[in-house]
């Protein structure tokens, strides 16, 4: 799209939100306090304790950015997360009836009628095509609601369609379920309907709400409910209420995506966004819950091409702004967030550096919601991407529109099975699996086990070299390194190199490795004895995988 869909446009707030995680769960527990200025400095303790965020002054030296950069751990829900590698996004709303992008908050909602709404079939293809988790646009900028909430009649209440009954939140989250898909929620902050209706954006003040709120004839009156006392606007407490009912009569939500675009909305006209409240909200409710983009867990790769960097840090440089939402410290389409040089430039304008991993969103049809007239990439375009996000440290989030049936549409079906395929067929069997191993460090094999949570450890800060050998000469064109993050991403610089009757020759090298490094040489290698050399790391490599693969394509 010409304009990015994930720009947060907004006021900077005057205070901000710092988080203490529990140890139980990592989970950040919200305190506000005043805002710090960005090149002030930060009292610091000695040594730095590991943590996913950690304070970072104008002051510290070089040597002590690296440091603390390298203490920098991801929480659990941030492991898990990067984990699922292959995730869904499903754009479908008034927005594909009437065949716009962005939508104008005014829509007839008796244009939705999906009449063959079929989310048991959506569940099968992403099953499939080896989805992990997939994300329903539950709310886009128009405001229009996909399922019945107490909140606003800019829903499926009003159409038509079902008799004004249908639920098609409840539809997906049980049919994703039933098919082992984790779920996700997207719910757009903007919401032009509620603009319309003079509450988005009024000009209210903070005041304390009660959350829910009960409206007249809500079938929750008398029951025993978990209520909050929450900061918020008059658009702040409409957010958090939906963001109850959705949170709570669902089931478990996997990852909740705050998109940043503000749609059709003016850019004069501002709601500052009661972030901490919200974010307070999900952890209490969804603990398990990454909050994406406008969140602390996950930000937005820069692009919506679905392409991460060549090296690609999870621990960048960060500062607060509008009530404790993560921002970047330097641009979002920055070329390097976290390379030492990074961590240099950004060192005025950042308050952290913490681990804030990317997700890397595009469409598989040219726009976001089904047109007719477009067609899916093909299944090479889509392997490529996926070489560039899963095999660059990130997790792809590819976006498959449902169609007005409410169905998705086969060829799309079609390219999702075969990508899946496809990608199987790039890394087979893992040929340097249980293989003889040495090296610097200590438990070389564990490299070789196919057991995420075991690594080899090289020595202490920056070099050790990790032998495998297969047995007899393979040809080998993909490799795939990985760290076990759970230590914090540490390498800086690594050579990969093959045995032949010329000695050591080098491959390929790469500078980030991070949770997944997948490389494709331009043609197969045949040797025998395989080595990992790592040039340069922040602190002890810890390497999960190194694997060997001739692919069958």
């Amino acid at each position: 799209m010409a304009i990015s869909r994930r720009l947060f446009v907004g006021a900077v707030a005057a205070s901000s939100t710092s988080y203490a995680l529990t140890a139980a769960h990592a989970t950040p527990v919200p305190t506000v306090t005043h805002a710090t200025p960005a090149n002030a400095a930060h009292p610091a303790a000695a040594p730095v304790e590991p943590y996913y965020r950690i304070p970072v002054s104008a002051s510290d030296t070089p040597e002590q950015l690296v440091a603390k950069a390298a203490r920098v751990r991801p929480t659990e829900r941030q492991i898990a997360w990067q984990r699922l590698e292959r995730t869904a996004f499903l754009h479908f709303g008034v927005n594909t009836f009437t065949g716009l992008e962005w939508g104008t908050g005014d829509e007839d909602p008796d244009v939705f009628q999906p009449v063959g709404l079929d989310t048991d079939q959506w569940a099968r293809a992403l099953r499939d095509g080896g989805f992990t988790l997939a994300i329903l646009t539950v709310k886009h900028h128009d405001g229009f609601v996909l399922y019945p909430s107490r909140y606003t009649r800019h829903s499926v209440v009003s159409s038509t369609w079902e008799d004004g009954r249908g639920d098609v939140l409840r539809s997906f989250a049980d049919s994703m379920r039933r098919h082992g898909i984790k779920v996700g929620v997207y719910v757009s902050p903007a919401d032009e309907n509620q603009y319309l209706h003079g509450v988005y954006a009024n000009g209210s003040a903070r005041t304390t709400h009660t959350v829910p709120a009960l409206t007249d004839g809500d079938d929750r009156a008398g029951k025993d409910l978990r209520t909050f006392e929450l900061q918020a606007t008059d658009y702040g407490a409409h957010m958090l209420n939906q963001l109850y009912e959705v949170l709570t009569e669902y089931g478990p939500v996997d990852e909740v995506w705050f998109d940043g675009a503000q749609g059709r909305i003016p850019p004069d006209k501002v709601e500052r966004y009661d972030w901490d409240s919200w974010y307070e909200l999900i952890r209490t409710l969804a603990p398990d819950a990454s909050i994406a983009v406008s969140g602390p867990d996950v930000r937005w790769v820069g692009n919506e091409g679905g392409l991460a960097r060549e090296d690609e840090w999870s621990v960048v440089p960060v500062k607060e702004k509008d009530y404790g939402r993560t921002d970047y410290a330097l641009h979002y389409e920055a070329a390097d967030q976290g390379s030492r040089e990074a961590l240099l430039e950004a060192q005025t304008l950042a308050q952290y550096v913490q681990w804030w991993p990317a997700e890397c969103d595009v469409s598989i049809r040219p726009g976001w919601f089904y047109h007719a007239d477009q067609q899916p990439k093909t299944v090479e375009q889509l392997t490529d991407i996926w070489f560039r996000s899963v095999g660059r440290n990130s997790v792809l989030l590819l976006n498959i529109p449902p169609d007005q049936r409410g169905s998705l549409p086969d060829a799309d079906v079609t390219v999702l099975r075969e990508f899946r395929e496809r990608t199987a067929r790039e890394l087979p069997g893992d040929l340097a699996r249980g293989a003889r191993t040495w090296g610097d460090g200590s438990r070389t094999a564990r490299a070789v086990d196919g057991d995420p949570d075991t690594a080899w450890t090289a020595p202490a800060p920056s070099r050790g070299t990790l032998t495998v050998d297969l047995g007899r000469e393979r040809a080998v064109d993909r490799i795939r390194l990985a760290e076990d993050v759970r230590h914090g991403q540490q390498v800086e610089s690594a050579v990969v190199e093959a045995r032949t009757a010329d000695g050591w020759e080098r491959i390929a090298a790469v500078g980030t490795i991070g949770a997944s490094r997948i490389l494709v040489l331009p043609a197969p290698v045949t040797a025998r004895q395989w080595r990992l050399r790592i040039d340069g790391s922040r602190n002890a490599a810890r390497i999960a995988a190194f694997e060997l693969h001739r692919s069958r394509v």
